[in-house]
């Protein structure tokens, strides 16, 4: 387009000065890029067959025109500046030199460009190859990444192989406090704490050489550092980018979880808060039924004794029965208050070696009358060893007893009762009286019903003495509670997994004892009257009453005093004659156990007997204990067994 010489006669005098370019075109036609040839002065003088549809000009037509044809308008005036600048100094300049630049097709719309330069020599002239890219699809990606990433709720840090930060997003700015101007370059141990660095270059070695997506919340402990040098729990996703040139990109996506680690902290605090005030409450309901049931059991003494002597001087048969009423009800009531002992964890006990599951099979047959025939029991013990446990007797019934007969009440229509053996080590569950100091091996003894089940409610209140869901008068609340008590003053642990209309499993653990069990020998005792003088201590005078009356009819001589202050007197005057000191343990002034401590010290062959409503750590361990109210049959057998060891 310039006077005189028209585009075609400049195209055939090019290509009689430059005979190879056919050969040339054939070979540039096959290049993915458009590709332009421009002289010293900036006109066109090679057009590519992609050249042409890029830029939508035929190839005649741009042949000829100078490159700022090409060029958006709001770059041109700046242009032939660099254009000579590049023709003075030409240097190839490679594709993709993270220049911003932009091309205009023939309509005058325009789009981003990545251009490559290079200057070559002809026959005739020194001219600059031009390739240009459209690169419209990439920075379109590349903006909708940027956006993505912008947007990201977490920091994101973009890694290469070797450990430097090629991207960053303002979450991870605003996360660590460094600007990306700061980070990137940089190696990413300048985000890890500084104990961790030498682990972390060991573990992103091995990451980018087996690169694998590790989601959010992998449960791994980790922690990340600000710029201040400040830590913080972090988690923490990892992916990887391949990149166009074989590279990858190891995208980390960081989540501060300072808040959800002070959440779990409160909210194990709350529970141990919740389960040691659960304890306090129990230990306090503890003391409380401990007392009351002290002072009943002397009322129940009463009660019982002056009943049975009275039993024996009546004649008429009617009065008989009403007496024999009392003494029955009594009896009841006596086994209430072992309850709630049992409960406070103050019932005297004889601790001896039992295999449970001897004591289970030995005790269902009992069961099974008692449960009913619309309840089926089955028994499920261990049998690759033996579970030993060191525990009263007695109590290990109670337990099994208490736990069946709430298994049958949640049963109303029938069921099935099943009680397991096993062994375990302690859990760590959230139900009151766990404690820290439970021994590793423990036997485990569960007894699970398909009843109704308990609610959460329900399962907060079930150990607390008198609480039940029973109707009034159906039910007295103690047979968890006791249970409770019972496990917890052996050492053990109890626990309850319960879910309404899907049963209720109670799970008894006790410590597994190496002795080897006993077997059950009793021997009768002669019903034969009693001989020697008895120094009977007791602080309640009616019990002390009734009680001196009941030895002296069977034969024995009886000298009392209402404490260990008043007895010590009598012994120390009277010691050669006493056979046998029956004492109470708790008393004003002095205890039993105190009195028993000073008479051994002075005469180590004194026969010393405890009475006691509920068990005291200060009873010497040789000592005979005997639980209150106390039968006259077992208080006398038990005097002759002492007096005649």
């Amino acid at each position: 387009m310039y006077s005189g010489i028209t585009n075609e006669e400049r195209g055939a005098e090019q290509r009689r000065t430059d005979p190879t370019e056919d050969v040339f075109r054939g070979l540039l036609a096959a290049a993915p890029d458009a590709l332009l040839a421009v002289d010293a002065d900036g006109i066109i003088v090679f057009v590519s067959d992609q050249a042409e549809r890029l830029f939508d000009w035929a190839r005649d037509d741009l042949v000829g025109q100078r490159i700022e044809t090409l060029i958006p308008q709001r770059f041109l005036a700046r242009h032939p500046t660099l254009r000579r600048s590049y023709v003075e100094h030409p240097t190839p300049r490679p594709m993709g030199a993270g220049l911003d630049l932009w091309a205009r097709r023939r309509d005058g719309s325009e789009f981003p460009a990545e251009i490559s330069l290079s200057s070559f020599a002809t026959s005739t002239s020194r001219l600059v190859g031009v390739a240009i890219r459209d690169v419209t699809l990439a920075r379109r990606s590349e903006h909708r990444f940027r956006a993505l990433l912008a947007s990201a709720p977490d920091a994101i840090v973009g890694v290469d192989s070797s450990g430097r930060i090629e991207l960053i997003n303002g979450q991870a700015e605003r996360l660590f406090g460094w600007t990306a101007a700061d980070l990137i370059g940089r190696q990413i141990e300048v985000l890890v704490p500084e104990a961790m660095h030498t682990r972390h270059v060991r573990h992103r070695a091995a990451y980018v050489a087996e690169p694998s997506a590790r989601p959010m919340g992998a449960g791994l402990q980790l922690s990340a550092r600000r710029k201040d040098g400040t830590t913080f729990p972090a988690e923490i996703s990892l992916s990887v980018v391949a990149e166009q040139d074989g590279a990858t990109l190891t995208l980390a996506a960081v989540r501060d979880v300072t808040d959800r680690v002070e959440m779990e902290r409160d909210r194990r605090r709350q529970a141990l808060e919740a389960q040691r005030q659960q304890g306090h409450r129990l230990e306090s309901l503890g003391q409380l039924a401990g007392g009351v049931a002290h002072d009943f059991n002397n009322l129940l003494g009463v009660i019982l004794n002056y009943s049975t002597l009275l039993s024996r001087q009546l004649s008429d048969a009617r009065q008989a029965a009403d007496i024999a009423e009392i003494i029955a009800a009594a009896d009841r009531a006596a086994a209430l208050t072992r309850q709630l002992l049992a409960f406070a964890r103050r019932d005297v006990t004889n601790p001896e070696a039992w295999d449970v599951n001897d004591v289970v099979s030995g005790f269902s047959s009992l069961l099974e009358r008692t449960l009913g025939e619309h309840i089926e029991l089955r028994l499920d013990l261990a049998r690759h060893a033996e579970p030993i446990v060191l525990i009263d007797r007695h109590q290990l019934e109670q337990v099994l007893l208490n736990l069946a007969l709430n298994g049958r009440d949640a049963m109303v229509g029938g069921g099935v009762l099943t009680i397991a053996t096993s062994f375990a080590a302690p859990t760590d569950a959230t139900n009151p009286g766990i404690g820290a100091d439970i021994p590793q091996t423990m036997v485990s003894l569960q007894v699970t019903d398909t009843g109704h089940g308990m609610s959460a409610d329900v399962l907060e209140h079930a150990f607390e003495p008198f609480y039940t869901t029973k109707p009034r008068g159906e039910g007295t609340g103690l047979g968890l509670s006791t249970v409770f008590g019972i496990v917890r003053q052996n050492g053990g642990d109890v626990t309850i997994e319960s879910a309404v209309d899907r049963g209720t499993t109670v799970a008894v653990a006790l410590p597994r004892a190496s002795q080897t069990p006993v077997e059950r020998a009793v021997a009768a005792t002669e019903d034969a009257p009693g001989d020697g003088r008895i120094l009977l201590v007791e602080d309640q005078a009616p019990l002390r009453e009734v009680t001196e009356r009941i030895l002296r009819e069977h034969g024995y001589e009886v000298v009392t005093a209402a404490d260990g202050v008043e007895a010590l007197a009598i012994f120390e005057r009277e010691h050669e004659r006493i056979g046998l000191v029956l004492t109470d343990v708790a008393m004003p002034r002095m205890r039993g156990d105190e009195l028993a401590r000073l008479l051994l010290q002075r005469w180590p062959d004194t026969r010393v007997l405890f009475m006691s409503g509920y068990a005291s750590s200060g009873i010497p361990p040789d000592g005979r204990l005997l639980e209150k109210p106390i039968a006259e049959q077992h208080l006398l057998r038990t005097i002759r067994e002492v007096l005649h060891a």
